[in-house]
């Protein structure tokens, strides 16, 4: 749970300088305030942050499935079978943190890529509308930018983190922590391709 409150209360501490900066620039007048405009500032330049939240809504028969319990969890108990972690609910999203406006550490960004589930479901057995916490799947991780849209990352992900309840064995039908895509560390490339129109 703690991790959770980090990753909602740091980018609002982080933002904290950048809007004071903000007023502090609109206030000054003259060349001095134009000059600091054009060029970026050291540390925690204005645009250090980037990113997306995305709310997804799995329909009736096609749940997410986060592999924590048997696609036969029905099996164990029915529509009262304790291993209904599949989601009706998904909120996901990406936070990029470019920490340094300029000199040779300015290509340096962290990353965080957290998944939050929610739902009670069972194939085949139990379809509801449930908001109920199953847990949460993250990685996070580092890159430099190296040119021409090639950017060199290192990505540490996570165990699924179950929340509030579920956070035991329910059965026979639990498969464990692993989710989606188990525990792993890589180091790869990737190739940005266009620009954004907005």
């Amino acid at each position: 749970m703690k991790k959770l409150l980090w990753i909602l209360v740091l980018p609002a501490l982080l933002s904290a300088p950048l809007s004071e900066r903000g007023r502090a620039q609109s206030s000054s007048s003259g060349t001095a305030a134009q000059s600091l405009e054009t060029q970026p500032r050291m540390f925690f330049p204005r645009d250090m942050l980037w990113g997306w939240a995305q709310l997804d809504l799995s329909p009736p028969h096609n749940e997410i499935d986060p592999n924590i319990c048997a696609g036969n969890a029905g099996q164990y108990g029915g529509v009262n079978a304790p291993c209904s972690m599949f989601a009706r609910y998904m909120l996901s999203g990406t936070l990029e943190v470019r920490p340094f406006g300029r000199g040779p550490l300015r290509r340096f960004m962290l990353f965080g890529a957290p998944s939050f589930l929610f739902g009670k479901n069972v194939p085949q057995t139990l379809y509801t509308w449930s908001p109920d916490a199953i847990g949460i799947e993250h990685s996070w991780g580092a890159g430099i930018y190296i040119g021409k849209g090639f950017e060199f990352r290192v990505t540490q992900h996570f165990l699924f983190d179950r929340l509030g309840a579920r956070d035991t064995n329910l059965g026979a039908a639990d498969e464990g922590n692993n989710g989606p895509w188990g525990r792993y560390m890589a180091v790869g490339v990737r190739k940005y391709f266009g620009t954004r129109r907005w």
